[in-house]
């Protein structure tokens, strides 16, 4: 049976006591705001012919937030109560000291709605979740008799928050997210190779749940592990690279996204600190962060502070136009906040973060982008990754990738890691496809602790001079 909908000033607190509460912390204040949340999660997981896991969380609570020049002072609970509220109050207190700021005006309010309020994880019968997870293993298991262990997952949960201001703005949001996952282990002469597929968004479980959606994952799980079993050595050296569309643009968020949030650039600790108006990417460069498209993983309404999320372009033709700010740290560079604050729950402060970051697409054809490739890596899937913020360096390992010769693609190869940063590859892109594509739904990300849902895409793009790391001799 669904819960009931999150109403915290009508079941757990006053609403104007809370709000005498906010604005005795917040006086003399900058900025600052009352942030509830409730959310609830269920996980199924089958793995190797049983339900392995089956859990179910739920948690709530509150974190009260006051913010003078750069310091805030933050406190936060479980426990959604006037006491707790008080308590809370006085510990956000001591950020504003004797006061003497002027508190920000309130974000525009919007009414747009990017995703559906229903709760996911009621939007399918329990049974009918573990007998597709149960489809699913035996639909993989009779598409290859090398298949030897199946995983599937569904994930749903929802997030509803609300936002009281000083001012006695409230602003709430509420966020579905599923997800859907395969992965596959195949077996041939004695040798293991895996491959998982999977995505979702803000979105029911509907769709994810139809048979001709889960089938297209474990067909790609699949295609994926027996690919595979036939891959080489990765080649090792200084080479091109071509990026395949969608998921490989982790390697832009990473390697340059994070690079572009205005905390990193107001303290001077990212590699584009003080550029802005310069060019900094190849010309046709054109890089946003969206949090604006409906039912995307990394979109919202409105961010964690209320601001409604943007379309906001970063780099455009190759020069740096924009950064991505929470309130707290434009107010400080003196620019407009871009509905980039976010936090993992009321438990976290918000900061400036991505939503869905990509590069447009630009006029060639990807086939004609390969053919260029004289020697190099055609990379199509990535896995973990490592980037320094300070100077943009990062290693890739490639889960898809395939040896190029004269424009030729040849054998997969195995091993392979990308090595560089994000400052010189945005330099020496030499070719964008017109085959712009985002993600199917599956990033996350991490950023001073805090995990949280974003997309990524991009088109298909050669990138001059990466270091390939490989293990062929």
């Amino acid at each position: 049976m669904p819960d009931a909908p999150f109403q915290p000033f009508e079941t757990l607190l006053d609403r104007q006591t809370a709000l005498d509460i906010l604005r005795e912390a917040t006086a003399g204040a900058d900025d600052g705001e009352l942030f509830l949340e409730r959310r609830r999660a269920e996980a199924l997981v089958y793995d190797d012919g049983r339900l392995k896991t089956a859990s179910y969380d739920a948690a709530e609570g509150f974190g009260l937030r006051a913010v003078r020049g750069e310091v805030a002072g933050y406190a936060h609970s479980t426990d959604i109560s006037e006491a707790s509220l008080r308590r809370a109050s006085e510990t956000a207190r001591l950020a504003v000291g004797d006061g003497g700021g002027t508190l920000a005006d309130a974000p525009n309010p919007t009414n747009t709605r990017l995703y559906t309020d229903a709760d996911p994880i009621n939007s399918a019968a329990f049974p009918v979740k573990i007998d597709t997870l149960r489809e699913i293993d035996a639909f993989a298991r009779g598409l290859d008799a090398r298949v030897v262990q199946v995983s599937a997952q569904i994930a749903a949960s929802l997030q509803e928050v609300e936002i009281l201001r000083p001012d006695g703005q409230s602003l709430r949001d509420t966020r579905p997210m599923t997800r859907v996952n395969v992965s596959v282990i195949v077996e041939q002469d004695g040798r293991r190779e895996s491959g998982s597929a999977g995505g979702g968004g803000r979105v029911g479980l509907d769709g994810l749940l139809d048979p001709a959606d889960w089938q297209a994952k474990t067909r790609e799980a699949l295609r994926i592990a027996t690919v595979n079993l036939d891959a080489v050595p990765a080649p090792a050296g200084v080479m091109d690279v071509v990026l395949g569309p969608g998921w490989p643009g982790i390697l832009l968020h990473e390697a340059i996204g994070h690079g572009l949030e205005g905390d990193f650039n107001r303290k001077g600790s990212s590699a584009f600190a003080g550029l802005m108006g310069s060019r900094i990417a190849a010309p046709g460069v054109t890089v946003l962060d969206d949090g604006t498209i409906p039912d995307r993983r990394g979109s919202l309404t409105i961010d964690d502070e209320g601001t409604p999320s943007g379309k906001n372009t970063l780099i455009e033709d190759g020069i740096l136009v924009g950064y991505m700010q929470d309130r707290q740290n434009a107010r400080l560079m003196g620019v407009a906040p871009t509905g980039n604050g976010r936090r993992e729950s009321y438990a976290h402060t918000p900061m400036p973060r991505m939503t869905n970051t990509y590069m447009l697409g630009g006029d060639s054809e990807p086939g004609d982008i390969l053919a260029d490739l004289k020697d190099g890596i055609y990379a199509v899937g990535f896995g973990g990754g490592q980037v320094d913020i300070t100077n943009g360096k990062f290693v890739f390992s490639c889960t898809e990738a395939y040896r190029v010769e004269n424009g030729k693609v040849g054998a997969p190869v195995k091993g392979a890691t990308l090595i560089g940063d994000g400052a010189t590859a945005l330099q020496q892109i030499r070719g964008i496809g017109n085959d712009m594509a985002l993600d199917p739904g599956m990033g996350n990300c991490g950023k001073a602790g805090q995990w949280v849902p974003v997309g990524v895409g991009q088109p298909t793009l050669m990138i001059g001079g990466l270091t390939v790391g490989g293990s062929a001799a």
